[in-house]
């Protein structure tokens, strides 16, 4: 992981946009092949299979979890014969307040997942520092009950990295360039598994 940014104050603004490009780079250049593999062959298997997938962060971290409810559902199926079953925990407005206050903010995510989860359904975390306790509760839920795990985390990697199956961890310690990479690793496992199933003429058509 490189050293803070901003470490000290950038008076000029095109600096910082050069400044933090430049982070972004780095940080997307500690991603692990392994780990994408991993995670496109987890996700690509469970669609396969007509199991579900899930998806929960907070913050930022909800709103690509709500963009990959989308870019999953209807991006991976355009153009294929898959059929995703996406559904994003942090979509339900009225479901987590219900949960967080009559029970625990921690619990906003596990207590949906132990309702509607099964064996071979796969939960994906999207978490910048890996230890938000409403994060690690349903990943620690899922190792118990025979769901599959692909954690996005940052930063350290936090309690969410060994939980998981697949860990696919940016090493950079600024929220927005470990939200950016994750944008952007969802982004790539849609179209990864989409164009992998497609012809290739239809590949050099259509748009992505």
């Amino acid at each position: 992981m490189s050293g803070k940014f901003p470490a000290v104050p950038i008076s000029d603004a095109a600096d910082y946009t050069a400044q933090y490009f430049k982070r972004l780079y780095e940080a997307s250049e500690t991603i692990r092949p392994d780990a994408m593999r991993a995670a496109a062959d987890l996700l690509r298997s469970t669609i396969e299979a007509g199991r579900w997938v899930y998806a929960c962060g907070n913050g930022g971290s909800a709103a690509i979890c709500n963009h990959l409810h989308c870019d999953f559902g209807k991006g991976i199926r355009t153009g294929t014969n898959l059929r995703p079953r996406i559904h994003s925990l942090s979509a339900h407005l009225e479901m987590i307040t219900a949960i967080g206050n009559d029970f625990s903010y921690d619990d906003i995510y596990a207590y949906q997942l132990s309702g509607i989860g099964e064996p071979g359904d796969l939960l994906i975390t999207v978490s910048s520092s890996g230890n938000s306790e409403n994060i690690v509760r349903p990943l620690q839920w899922a190792r118990d009950n025979g769901l599959r795990t692909i954690a996005l985390t940052g930063f350290d990697g936090g309690r969410s990295a060994p939980l998981a199956d697949v860990n696919i961890h940016v090493a950079a310690n600024n929220y927005g360039i470990v939200e950016d990479v994750h944008q952007s690793v969802m982004h790539i496992l849609a179209q990864f598994v989409r164009q992998s199933v497609m012809p290739a003429g239809d590949i050099a058509t259509l748009k992505f």
